[in-house]
């Protein structure tokens, strides 16, 4: 019994598709974010601490190192033999697109890269960054644009900075889907006020805008961030394990059997969590998982 036997996984996908383990490289290309340069505000969102995400954040290698240090780490684990470089830290969108394709076009143009998946926010994808993405997806690579949306209520996205609304979620989507780009959605469970029932609120609302794939991971209470001093004061508290992996079943099977599960958890920097300990077990909260869906499917 595994998570592959009910949930459509990327993983499963890229074998089905290239007959051949495809895995992602994590990159760092020091973009930063509209939401920490002073332009829509300053600190972030209230969860934000990227070196919870992104092990290069400090002070990233060039991307050719990047790429060759995870090729190593991946054949030795796996044995894969094709890659997809996946731009990870910050908004990796936010910069002038001449400067953006050359970064992309460097990872491209490495050997046995077959695409990239691009990470961002939704306010920051211009119709010029999409032009980008249509053109690879047209020459046959593997194109992804991961859209940060974590939840579709506005009033939570004030509530945790984010910086945008629904609505840019929604504009962008659409954009990228009438281009025939995949779009994959990455939505928190666990959110400051939020229920079940917002979860699937939530689910159901980027369902009908169309999302191809879907991301789904508690949220974490990491050192040096707003929601740290929140959870400090008793003002936040995190959702059990038993919790998250019961909301996080009952979504999947809420959800169409053609949508790709690109996660369905997420761990952090041990160094820098700070609550739910439970999210370091990676393996377990799966396993958790796949078990609750063996019992309602």
């Amino acid at each position: 019994m595994v998570l592959s036997d009910y949930v459509n996984t990327y993983g499963q996908y890229l074998l089905k598709k290239y007959s051949q383990r495809v895995h992602k490289i994590s990159l760092d290309a020091s973009f930063t974010c509209p939401n920490r340069d002073g332009t829509k505000g300053v600190g972030g969102c209230i969860f934000c601490n990227n070196s919870s995400f992104s092990p290069n954040s400090k002070q990233p290698d060039d991307l050719s190192v990047q790429v060759q240090r995870g090729k190593d780490v991946i054949i030795k684990r796996t044995g894969a033999k094709k890659y997809i470089g996946y731009f990870q830290a910050y908004t990796n969108t936010y910069d002038d697109e001449s400067r953006l394709k050359i970064l992309y076009d460097k990872v491209l143009a490495m050997n046995d890269i077959i695409g990239l998946s691009i990470g961002t926010r939704p306010d920051c994808v211009s119709d010029k960054v999409l032009d980008i993405l249509q053109k690879y997806q047209d020459e046959g690579l593997e194109i992804c644009l991961e859209l940060g949306l974590q939840s579709s209520n506005d009033k939570t996205l004030e509530k945790i900075n984010r910086g945008h609304g629904f609505y840019e979620y929604q504009q962008t989507a659409k954009k990228a889907l009438k281009r025939k780009i995949p779009i994959c959605t990455h939505l928190i469970i666990g959110l400051p006020d939020e229920d079940y029932q917002q979860n699937q609120k939530s689910l159901g609302d980027v369902l009908d805008i169309g999302t191809n794939g879907l991301k789904l991971h508690p949220l974490h209470v990491v050192k040096n961030t707003v929601l740290a001093n929140q959870y400090k004061q008793g003002l936040y508290r995190p959702l059990t394990e038993c919790q998250y992996i019961e909301y996080a079943a009952n979504l999947i099977k809420q959800t169409p059997k053609d949508i790709i599960f690109h996660r369905v958890t997420g761990t952090v920097n041990k160094e820098i969590l700070m609550a739910p300990i439970w999210c370091q077990k990676k393996w377990d909260i799966i396993n958790g998982i796949t078990k609750q869906l063996s019992l309602i499917l």
